[in-house]
């Protein structure tokens, strides 16, 4: 009863929503009545080209104490995050209408073509209030539609209006003490002493639960603007309505920024104010698709391991029922797998990048079940954010240790214990995929300089990566390269013949065989596939890390049953080259991943604007494949090392 208690409440936190859920340590931020609410500025994005720039590349308002950037972790500066300070100033519960903000300077001929450019481009402005991102509203079709953010501007005919007076709403909720009294003493003396003060206090205080934004494009007399300061009063009423524009844009002339604020008591909690971000739309539809694909691919799943064990133990079972004159006899006569056994373990060609790719691979996956492990768990919440790239860079560089470690052993097994050479593996596989990263990132920041986009890593980041890859990545690498070589080899069941065997004919191409195996395993991910790319590429936030988390784990059992499969079938037909094939037979998945993400870029990503964008795409596309190759490539190399271990291990031919 314990151990299925234990199931049941492992079952309730891997599916746990995200919302309601936050990173262990955070807390709600208790504002007084009066007290000042500082907003936010990131970089300004749009779906149409990928590339994000700095809010202030565009002529708006900055802020009196001068432009200053907020703390950043490095995952927030990888993801092309600037957040910086901005003039919007509220003042808690406090409604303030008409305010002033500042006029810009008369619009160059350059300010005037980069702000049409970003209108064309549909970029949106993204301010954040206490960690909330600025939310709109829009109604289409009888439905609320959700968007993070505000457009810069938009196009009417052939004229361009920006958007230059905001409307915010922040939901507040009362902040709730808990009536805590600790006790100060021992025995009958003791003596309680509230800690939360006055609990009748006049004026309470308020956490911020929402943050929304109406944009409008408000026609300003410049003229009765000149003597006004930031954050005075606007001269005359401004009525907001969304529905009409009426500032153009025009050279020299310049734009008159206005704001207003209301704040409304919510009965929306603390906990739960982050779920106006994680329902978005299309949620329903992603629930139910991906437990329609877990069932399916379970069932097949489950058929394959079912039919596969039946013919192996059928197998074993008719050889060891045999009596030994009529094993003598049998062994004359022998056919398919058991004819291998002086050839099946001889080594491969390329030795030592197939152990490198399996040591990268296990670092990958390594750093892929922990990561998601965590994030589910709601360690790497997305109030956080850049936290889940800044794990994921963590993980991996801590289980450069094992990628050493699997890399410098497997080559010693494949050697039949010989130490020489394991500084070398331990080198590349410190330097394998890092390397290739490193190559495709800086040819893609090339691209991002030359656009000025904030997406580009700085040069200083740059370098703070190559120190974390050479003095953390390869050290730890480098140590688990040297337990592999102590570590004690995998001895082999049997012997392998100094002459090679012939290998029969076949009827079809293996590789043929090998490439369409990977279509079990793109069956598993391929729905959730489609939800990662939107948050990626479409802006939505991705919090279902429960599912992922299962959706992972289904993958690795698919991919391991799909190569012993596979492996089994070449060493049927006299194949004993089966190193190479099962790795390939599950990593070929990443050839499905990368013709979906081309699908996708083709029929989704339709309004993708210049060959910067789809290089961009391409080129990271083209990073998480390979990631993905090495990590399922790896599950079915060692499932099928495994197999072929454990089966000729289990039969003993003369």
């Amino acid at each position: 009863m314990e151990s299925f208690k234990i199931w049941v409440l492992a079952f309730c936190l891997v599916f746990q929503r995200g919302y309601g859920f936050y990173l262990p340590g955070s807390y709600p931020h208790k504002y007084v009545v009066g007290n000042t609410l500082s907003v936010k500025v990131n970089s300004i994005t749009s779906i149409d080209t990928e590339l994000p720039f700095s809010y202030y590349s565009l002529p708006f308002c900055k802020p009196q104490e001068g432009v200053k950037d907020s703390a950043e972790n490095l995952g927030e500066l990888l993801m092309g995050d600037r957040i910086e300070n901005s003039p919007y100033r509220f003042k808690m519960y406090t409604n303030e209408s008409e305010v002033f903000l500042c006029q810009s300077d008369p619009l160059s001929a350059d300010d005037f073509k980069i702000l049409k450019k970003r209108i064309d481009e549909m970029y949106q402005v993204n301010l954040i209030l206490d960690n909330l991102p600025a939310i709109r509203y829009t109604k289409k079709e009888g439905f609320f539609l959700r968007w993070t953010g505000y457009p810069v501007g938009i196009k009417v005919q052939d004229a361009y209006y920006v958007f230059n007076h905001l409307k915010f709403t922040v939901l507040v909720h009362k902040f709730e003490e808990a009536n805590v009294a600790r006790v100060m003493g021992t025995g009958d003396a003791a003596e309680m002493i509230p800690t939360n003060g006055n609990g009748g206090s006049d004026n309470p205080g308020y956490m911020v639960v929402g943050f929304e934004v109406v944009p409008c494009s408000i026609l300003h007399n410049a003229k009765s603007v000149k003597n006004l300061k930031m954050h005075d009063k606007y001269p005359t009423q401004i009525k907001c309505d969304p529905t009409t524009v009426a500032m153009p844009i025009k050279k020299k002339e310049p734009i008159v920024f206005t704001y207003e604020v209301s704040f409304e008591e919510s009965d929306i909690k603390w906990p739960s104010r982050w779920d106006a971000y994680l329902k978005m739309e299309g949620s329903k539809v992603h629930w139910f698709s991906i437990m329609n694909s877990l069932m399916v691919i379970t069932f097949l799943a489950g058929i394959v391991l079912v039919i596969f064990l039946r013919t192996i133990r059928r197998d074993l079972t008719r050889y060891e029922e045999l009596d030994k004159e009529a094993q003598a006899q049998m062994n004359e006569e022998l056919s398919g797998w058991k004819l291998l056994v002086g050839d099946v373990f001889r080594a491969p060609t390329n030795a030592s990048l197939l152990c490198v790719m399996i040591g990268n691979g296990v670092q990958i996956l390594g750093m892929a079940v922990v990561t998601i492990l965590f994030a589910a768990l709601g360690f790497m919440s997305p109030a956080s954010r850049g936290t889940l790239v800044t794990g994921m860079l963590l993980f991996y560089m801590i289980l450069g240790i094992a990628a050493g470690y699997v890399a410098v052993r497997l080559w010693r097994t494949i050697g039949c214990g010989d130490h020489k050479g394991w500084v070398s593996v331990s080198w590349r596989a410190a330097c394998f995929f890092p390397g290739i990263a490193f190559l495709i990132l800086t040819t893609l920041n090339f691209l991002l300089w030359g656009s000025h986009s904030t997406g580009a890593i700085p040069f200083s980041l740059f370098v703070i990566l190559i120190l974390l890859w050479f003095c953390i990545s390869v050290p730890l690498t480098l140590i688990g390269g040297y337990f592999g070589a102590k570590a004690p080899h995998i001895e082999y069941p049997v012997r392998t013949n100094q002459i090679p065997r012939e290998i029969p004919a076949q009827k079809y191409p293996s590789w043929l065989l090998v490439l369409g195996a990977g279509t079990l395993p793109f069956g598993t991910l391929f729905i959730e596939l489609f939800f990662i790319m939107s948050s990626i590429w479409m802006g939505r936030v991705y919090y279902v890390f429960g599912f992922l988390l299962i959706v992972m784990i289904l993958l690795v059992v698919v991919c391991a049953e799909v190569s012993l499969v596979l492996t089994y079938m070449h060493l049927c037909v006299e194949d004993w080259k089966w190193w190479w094939k099962s790795f390939f037979a599950s990593g070929s998945v990443a050839i499905y991943i990368f013709l979906y993400s081309i699908n996708y870029l083709i029929f989704d990503l339709q309004s993708l604007s210049g060959p910067v964008s789809a290089t961009l795409y391409l080129g990271y596309s083209l990073l998480m494949v390979l990631a993905i190759m090495l990590a399922t490539g790896t599950v079915g190399f060692l499932s099928s090392f495994w197999f072929v271990h454990f089966l000729f291990s289990s039969v003993k031919l003369d």
